[in-house]
């Protein structure tokens, strides 16, 4: 039996230029669609999505439920059947509206796909995801090794990425020219560095410790006086793969180009948090001990404002739900802590309604 359709095939390509085109929908994002539509086509024998009727939708979430994980052994997660189902659910909707489909699907058959409301809570619900704090990471940093070129460029790239915040995808496109020693930030021009949503904004340097500072600042001399690289190398250059003398592949030093992805860098974070005696976070975990350090730090809505346009936010919510969430042990002492406050007389709601009014304004929240 073939293990395609090619009428299938030509309609799924149509699909993915649209979410690509239309939507503007990422290279991931558009993998994780064909990996659905993939899993329901061979579910389904590969019958041709003409003849797609609710009953196949509804045995398809049976077999999705029962169906083990390859990597853990257990069972799919509720968000893994959720974001699955959710993706053959807008396809089938695009399909029923397409010429050749429009006589044949029914565009609320869709909703077939539908999980229940439960696990559909229990599939879509926050949770509070490990985060290191600065302690572990600055810990982390002051062990790293610096003896050669190579294990130099890893620690400054743990360091930077605490002291701006940057995501891997970023940092991997920086040139040296990106970053401005004197005034203590870092110019990330959508043109040239990789920002999410092509953003351009500016990062100044985050309060995190000198210490962290002058490893980054010693790094770029080192890049700039003693291998002479000028402003458009690469900030964190990739490494020179050499074949050793036992015939086998081995780190040969630095290569003047930049990585091609972010993987070396989680593997970079990987390494320096396990030799540390800690547990992996990956580098994006570290705008979130940002966002704390930032809570700790800010007093007025003003300081968290600022903060959170450096983190390369538009709004300050973005920063509240996003990543600003109360940790259960912060809220732990909070609440513990309120009956020992020294009485300072009841805070003005009136003022405090004020201020946060005044930022939603600003970010198009309400009306002015």
């Amino acid at each position: 039996m073939p293990e395609y359709n090619p009428h299938n095939e030509r309609i799924k390509r149509q699909y993915f230029l649209h979410l690509k085109e239309a939507i503007q929908q990422t290279e991931a994002t558009v993998d994780q669609v064909a990996k659905a539509l993939a899993r329901f086509e061979a579910d389904t024998k590969y019958r041709d999505f003409k003849a797609f009727r609710p009953e196949a939708a509804v045995a398809f979430k049976r077999h999705l439920a029962g169906e083990v994980s390859k990597a853990s052994g257990k069972a799919l997660s509720k968000a893994t059947l959720y974001s699955t189902l959710t993706n053959l659910k807008r396809f089938f909707r695009w399909l029923a509206r397409e010429p050749g489909y429009r006589s044949r699907l029914r565009y609320a058959d869709a909703e077939y796909f539908n999980l229940s409301d439960n696990e559909t809570r229990v599939a879509t619900a926050r949770r509070e995801r490990p985060v290191p704090t600065l302690e572990q990471v600055r810990h982390v940093i002051a062990t790293m090794p610096a003896r050669s070129d190579v294990e130099m460029r890893d620690r400054a790239l743990v360091a930077f990425t605490l002291l701006t915040g940057a995501r891997d995808s970023a940092i991997a496109s920086m040139k040296l020219k990106h970053v401005d020693l004197v005034d203590q930030k870092v110019n990330q021009d959508a043109r040239e560095v990789n920002t999410k949503n092509s953003k351009t904004f500016q990062t100044f340097f985050f309060p995190v410790g000198e210490d962290v500072h002058r490893i980054v600042a010693d790094w770029m001399q080192f890049l700039r006086a003693e291998r002479l690289w000028g402003n458009d190398d690469p900030l964190f250059p990739a490494t020179e793969t050499i074949v050793g003398a036992e015939r086998q592949f081995k780190a040969g030093g630095l290569k003047r180009a930049h990585w091609r992805t972010a993987g070396p860098i989680r593997g970079i974070f990987r390494r320096a948090f396990e030799s540390a005696g800690l547990p992996y976070f990956n580098p994006h975990s570290l705008r979130s001990t940002l966002v704390r350090l930032g809570e700790q730090q800010c007093r007025t809505p003003e300081d968290f404002k600022s903060w959170s346009q450096n983190l390369g936010h538009e709004g300050v919510l973005t920063t509240f739900t996003s990543y600003g969430a109360v940790s259960s042990g912060r809220q732990r002492e909070i609440i513990r802590g309120l009956d020992k406050r020294p009485a300072e007389g009841p805070l003005s709601a009136n003022e405090f309604a004020k201020a946060v009014a005044r930022e939603l304004r600003a970010e198009g929240h309400g009306a002015a």
